[in-house]
């Protein structure tokens, strides 16, 4: 055959294609969709992150001004780097001593949730007995109850047990709030660790206590990690409970009763630079906490999340 005869009778490479049916078309209306919900994502996001980052840059801004500066040119950079306001509330205001308090409480607060959290998160998720969900969904109750309606009962509950004013009455208080959120993060995330790994944990001899604390919890450090610099953050900016809890005693006062204590005397010794170094101490440390271990909570809710 010839083979112009064979190119003539092919079709041309540039023919229109047919048109798309309806699958076709709702294909494409999705994608559509997608594309425009993604953009309205990323706006959302890039409004909501000017909102949080500019209070906190013109916080750290005005840290390094004197009270001129803050008020005459609030938006512009700092003359010179003013130290001497750091040392001053550190000093001064006492924020080293409420900075030392808030390390304490928190530390052991966070440490006694973890431990109790992810005892009771492991035995709710992983064992079957009369009453399970009944405590679990009394555990998780906790989230709905704000912590203002029960402060005035709370205040006479840790007075007759003798812990007013007192680190340690402050502490229980953080691990009873921080428990429900805890124990509900916890026992979703033990029902993903496989149960082949606990059945040759029992096989090899290990009792209930050495598994959770050798086998199991080990596997959980992803989300025990998250769950950690959840409970650190919230702990560290609470300030209802800690008011009332240590209203008479300054001397153990935690850094957010320090600094609004700044901020109500800042109205009439004017020492504003002094109030916005304390608040940068006391900021700084939960950002550095959330960028040091930003993957491990990442990790921490996605594999979570999925079995």
């Amino acid at each position: 055959m010839n083979p112009q005869t064979i190119v003539k009778s092919s079709a041309p490479v540039d023919a229109p294609r047919p048109a798309a049916g309806p699958a076709g078309h709702r294909r494409s209306n999705r994608r559509a969709e997608v594309r425009l919900f993604a953009r309205l994502g990323h706006v959302a996001l890039a409004v909501w992150a000017i909102i949080v980052i500019v209070p906190i840059l013109w916080t750290f801004l005005a840290a390094f001004k004197n009270t001129t500066e803050i008020f005459s040119s609030p938006w512009t950079l700092p003359a010179e780097l003013r130290w001497e306001n750091f040392s001053r509330a550190w000093t001064k205001a006492n924020v080293g001593r409420y900075f030392l308090n808030s390390v304490i409480v928190v530390g052991f607060s966070t440490a006694g949730t973890m431990l109790l959290g992810s005892m009771a998160a492991y035995v709710l998720a992983r064992y079957r007995f009369w009453g399970n969900r009944f405590i679990y969904y009394l555990f998780v109750s906790g989230l709905a109850f704000p912590v203002f309606l029960a402060l005035v009962p709370l205040f006479f509950v840790v007075k007759n047990l003798g812990l007013l004013d007192t680190h340690t009455g402050v502490v229980l208080v953080y691990i009873a709030y921080s428990l429900p959120f805890t124990i509900f993060f916890l026992a979703a995330f033990f029902k993903t660790l496989p149960s082949s790994v606990a059945e040759a944990g029992m096989i090899d001899g290990c009792s209930h206590t050495r598994l959770f604390f050798r086998v199991m919890l080990p596997m959980a450090k992803p989300g025990l990690i998250s769950v950690a610099i959840f409970n650190i953050i919230g702990q560290w900016a609470q300030y209802q409970l800690p008011l009332v809890l240590l209203s008479n005693a300054k001397e153990k006062w935690v850094l957010t009763q320090g600094i609004a204590d700044i901020s109500v005397n800042a109205g009439y010794e004017a020492d504003w630079s002094g109030l916005f170094a304390a608040l940068t101490i006391a900021i700084l440390p939960m950002i550095i906490v959330y960028a040091v271990f930003q993957r491990q909570i990442q990790s921490g809710l996605t594999s979570g999340a999925v079995k």
